[in-house]
């Protein structure tokens, strides 16, 4: 072998080599993305990351921690509820004071009040049995009979009344127990274990009342300047299916899918297209499909994503982003008017030196969109939906967090621990719509036993 030969030989090596540690690197880079992924993943909870509280199990820090100066009971600030003495007790018991040591018996003029002590005390509960007698009678004329009428909705000898059956779907709906646990409540406390057959028909008849109420309320939602929009995973029939949510202040209403984005939201299930004010989300992007709404982004996700990068990554644009943001949250809102300018530059500023800092999108060996680090993927999405983000800063109307939609949206969570899953589609349906009135009666501060018991008598506050 000659040396030219020899030259080209060692050429086609480097070459080889070459390529062989591109291939290296680009590996060394996936392992690398993939390894941050998975600490991240081990070191994710309720405060880093979009996990609920109910996850981060016995390592979960208290709310009022003893090195920070936290006690138990009522914190400053808080609104409590205390029983207050009535007027007008339902019975009165007056302890008189026995004869004196020196023997003198006390006369009734010499007895005066000292002080009052109220107890509230619950009744002997027990079910209250109404007789419906069908009386007849035969004319002495023309010898045609009449029989009275039973009030409608008595049609059989013996059955339940309506503020038995709005008990039984309050407590199987908004307090999630199972049928068999209001049955066996019904016989612990009144002596009568109501059928669970009895407990589903009922539910099934609220649902079917509450058509127009659930009318009244989309129709308030999409009238209304704010609304919070969230969802959430359930099972139903064994299947993922999802809870949405879109809610106001003063109204709830809830609806399953088996769908997240774009076809659930788009749904005839659903009112955002119709709406045209202020929607608050966690950034999903399906939402964002909705061009005739405002859009503003939840506060709090974003800085439970920018404390997840810090923790994990200690990456110096993301804690400088938190700083700024909050800082502009507890900004005045007078004084984030005047410094409107200043507040768009810095955060443009931050998000792009993120940007800078970030490692790029790696390209997959296989087709799909490229894999971009936790880091990326927020900067990005900061960059890309800057005016949602602000959206609070500039508008007094519009809240910093989506709160409102995540506590509506909760309770079915206890719901799925207790029960496990829906068995039907018309069982999560039912939920639905029953626990949108109850929140909606809460949220106006009605009784909502009283508003379900009307129900059954066909009218409630919303529709009267």
């Amino acid at each position: 072998m000659n040396e030219y030969q020899t030259i080209q030989a060692l050429i086609k090596k480097v070459e080889g080599f070459e390529r062989q540690i591109k291939i290296l690197n680009e590996e060394i880079a996936v392992l690398k993305f993939e390894n941050s992924a998975l600490k991240a993943r081990l070191n994710s909870n309720s405060r880093n990351s979009s996990k609920p509280p109910s996850s981060d199990g016995y390592t979960k820090k208290p709310a009022f921690p003893k090195n920070k100066g936290g006690k138990q009971g009522g914190q400053k600030g808080h609104k409590g509820s205390t029983l207050k003495q009535i007027n007008n007790p339902d019975q009165v018991i007056k302890c008189i004071p026995g004869n004196c040591s020196c023997g003198h018996e006390f006369t009734k003029s010499q007895i005066r009040l000292s002080e009052k002590r109220q107890v509230f005390e619950l009744p002997k509960p027990q079910l209250k049995v109404i007789e419906y007698q069908l009386l007849k009678a035969t004319c002495p004329k023309c010898g045609m009979e009449h029989t009275g009428k039973a009030p409608e909705g008595v049609n059989s000898p013996v059955q339940y009344g309506n503020n038995a059956k709005a008990l039984s779907v309050l407590l199987n709906v908004h307090y999630k127990l199972p049928f068999n646990k209001v049955q066996g409540l019904f016989g612990d406390i009144f002596g009568y274990p109501i059928n669970k057959s009895t407990v589903y028909s009922a539910t099934e008849k609220c649902y079917k009342k509450l058509e127009e109420s659930e009318q009244i309320i989309k129709s308030r939602i999409i009238k209304n300047d704010i609304t919070h929009a969230d969802e959430s995973g359930v099972r139903v029939e064994n299947k993922l299916h999802w809870l949405h949510t879109a809610t106001t202040s003063l109204y709830t209403y809830l609806f399953v899918h088996q769908k997240r984005g774009r076809v659930a939201l788009e749904s005839e299930k659903s009112i955002l297209k119709k709406y045209k004010g202020w929607l608050v989300h966690d950034c999903w992007g399906s939402y964002f499909n909705f061009k005739k709404m405002r859009h503003a982004v939840c506060g709090a996700h974003i800085l439970r994503e920018l404390e997840g990068i810090i923790e994990n990554q200690n990456t110096k644009w993301a804690k400088v982003f938190k700083i700024f943001i909050m800082s502009v949250y507890q900004m005045p809102f007078e004084e984030r008017i005047k410094q409107r300018k200043i507040i768009r530059s810095r955060y443009d500023i931050i998000c792009e030196i993120g940007e800078k800092k970030e490692p790029p999108p790696i390209k997959k060996q296989c087709k799909g969109r490229m894999k971009r680090t936790k880091g990326r993927n927020l900067v990005e999405r900061l960059i890309r939906e800057k005016e949602a983000v602000l959206a609070f800063a500039f508008n007094k109307k519009v809240p910093f967090t989506n709160n409102l939609a995540e506590r509506d949206i909760r309770p079915v969570k206890v719901k799925q621990k207790i029960s496990n899953c829906f068995r039907t589609m018309k069982g999560a349906e039912i939920y639905a719509r029953i626990e949108s009135f109850i929140s909606t009666a809460r949220k106006n501060q009605k009784n909502v036993f009283s508003e379900l018991c009307t129900t059954f008598d066909a009218y409630n506050f919303l529709t009267q």
